[in-house]
């Protein structure tokens, strides 16, 4: 899963990273999954955030990346521009 967000009043690479890395960090401690900002990363107002997890449940894993999108969705500092999502199982 990757989120493209749109960052509130930053106006430095430093101020983005005092937004981005506490997203990150609460993402991997509340859900165990492996996050990590993967784009953008010389642009100070937008960010991409991947997201990854791995689960024998397929319900489960929806409800966990659900779970996640409502969460950085919920985010006042962010904008949620897209969110996008793929799925890999044994056939790919």
């Amino acid at each position: 899963m990757s989120f493209d967000l749109l960052l509130g009043d930053v106006r430095s690479l430093k101020e983005k990273r005092s937004v981005v890395r506490p997203i990150v960090a609460e993402l991997y401690r509340k859900y165990a999954v492996s996050v990590a900002e993967v784009g953008d990363q010389d642009l100070y107002r937008r960010a991409e955030i991947g997201l990854a997890a791995v689960s024998g449940d397929t319900g489960h894993l929806a409800d966990v990346l659900d779970r996640c999108e409502r969460w950085v969705a919920a985010r006042p500092e962010v904008e949620l521009l897209s969110v996008r999502r793929r799925y890999h199982g044994d056939d790919d």
